[in-house]
């Protein structure tokens, strides 16, 4: 790859790509994602991060503007307002997940897009420039390879900037060489570790990602300079970021090479909880319908992964809510306590209840290299699709069996469709406070969203009225 080479194939891809001509399917799974972060941003807003995200903003002299928080009836300047709703569309762990950065991009591409959205911004367009955006950060995260997740990067935040500045660019059909000092900027903004799950900051690294990338667009606009091959140049964002797994030809030649929304997909969730436990859920699920299994007639719940699976986890028992959505234990703990995993599943009240801690010394979660899948390539795969899931039920009868999960429910292999999506923003919509009616009015606007002549009416639909 030559010094200019990488940024100049993706600056030329912002201009040139045909998302048109991508096919139907790209579309469609395009608006169901976006369907699906919105509800998410929605939900984010009566999650943890709303109370220190509040004082904060409520001390910032600076804070105020026109664009909209999602749930609230704050109005920001655009990088702040993209940083609470980035912020508040991964708070619940809910929105969607692409196994090949390993990230969740929408909720920072979408809130970027949205704080650079004006009246002239037709839903098309946004839809347009969403697609492009998370092709090109889907495919910088093919060629850094998960090598750079393993060494503790969090891709939502170090590589979705990349995504929500290629959208940006296409947006706002920026001149290249803008566009490139925008991504040189980006490159030095880009930032998240992995020590930091279950925790507040985990989700700001998203919320982060996309007030860096409005920033690095307004900067550049504004004549600040920058690299203009920094992902490639040397001492540049891939050699500092990358290990010697990464190759960034993948990320050239793999542009719409197919789609990412064509192959191999976007995964939306099913359960609001880090993508790695969603195997072991849907096999207690249906062991805990089968077994009716209590806390008094549990004698052992287990579940076996793959080596690397337990990476993103939590080493130590859940203590909080947060900690709850990366905690193995608590996951199959709750199985024999009441087989629900909800956005109310994940609270403190919850996770802190008697009933869990006399489950919990009855369960638990192992790495066994039996579950590394014969065709798998255990560097190129994330947690959450790496091998196979098997979990164990035995009750105190000796009732039980053994169930594998391949793939979740929600993975692209076994997608959710208009349907439950519908369902999932209802119910997001209603945690944050609106009625049914409310919610089904605003799922069924969004849902036109490529026919809308101007996305701001949209948006403006997600804010809070003024008390």
């Amino acid at each position: 790859m030559s010094e200019t080479g990488l940024t100049a194939a993706i600056l030329r891809f912002v201009r040139e790509a045909d998302t048109g001509a991508a096919g139907p399917v790209v579309a469609e799974r395009a608006l169901l994602c976006v369907l699906d972060t919105v509800g998410c941003i929605l939900a984010g807003s009566a999650s943890e991060l709303e109370e220190p995200l509040g004082a904060f903003l409520a001390s910032e002299e600076t804070a105020r503007g026109r664009h909209v928080v999602a749930g609230t009836a704050a109005r920001l300047a655009p990088e702040l307002a993209a940083m609470v709703n980035g912020s508040f569309g991964h708070a619940l762990d809910y929105d969607d997940t692409l196994s090949m950065m390993p990230a969740h991009p929408s909720t920072v591409v979408l809130p970027a897009l949205f704080a650079a959205s004006d009246d002239a911004t037709s839903g098309a367009a946004l839809l347009d420039a969403y697609i492009v955006g998370i092709e090109v950060g889907a495919k910088i995260g093919l060629g850094i390879s998960n090598s750079h997740y393993r060494r503790g990067f969090h891709a939502t935040g170090t590589l979705a900037i990349f995504s929500a500045v290629a959208a940006l660019a296409r947006l706002l059909r920026l001149d290249e060489a803008v566009a490139a000092h925008a991504l040189g900027i980006a490159a030095s903004m880009a930032s998240g570790v992995r020590c930091n799950f279950g925790t507040m900051t985990k989700p700001f690294h998203a919320g982060w990602a996309a007030h860096n990338a409005v920033m690095a667009v307004r900067l550049a606009r504004c004549g600040m300079s920058a690299h203009t091959a920094a992902l490639e140049a040397e001492a540049g964002f891939v050699a500092a970021y990358g290990t010697e797994q990464a190759d960034m030809r993948r990320t050239v030649e793999g542009l719409a090479n197919p789609w990412v929304f064509e192959r191999p997909g976007i995964a939306l969730k099913k359960y609001p909880c880090i993508y790695a436990l969603h195997r072991p859920i849907d096999a207690l699920i249906a062991l805990r319908a089968k077994y009716a299994l209590t806390p008094e007639n549990t004698a052992l719940i287990e579940c076996r992964v793959a080596p690397g699976v337990f990476r993103p986890l939590l080493k130590h028992p859940a203590r909080t809510g947060l900690e709850g959505k990366f905690s193995m234990e608590y996951v199959l703990a709750v199985a024999a306590v009441d087989g629900v995993y909800d956005l109310n599943t994940f609270t403190d009240a919850n996770v802190a209840r008697p009933e869990i801690a006399a489950v919990l010394p009855k369960v638990r979660g192992l790495e066994d290299e039996r579950c590394i899948a014969e065709e798998a390539d255990p560097k190129a795969k994330s947690a959450g699709t790496l091998g196979f899931v098997e979990v164990t039920v035995r009750r105190t009868d000796g009732a039980g069996e053994t169930v594998r999960v391949d793939k979740p429910t929600g993975s692209p292999e076994k997608p959710l469709g208009m349907g439950d999506i519908a369902d999932k923003f209802r119910g997001c919509a209603t945690f944050a406070g609106l009625s049914v009616p409310q919610a089904d009015g605003l799922f069924a606007a969004w849902r036109a969203l490529s026919a809308a002549p101007s996305v701001p009416p949209l948006i403006e639909m997600l804010a809070k009225e003024p008390r």
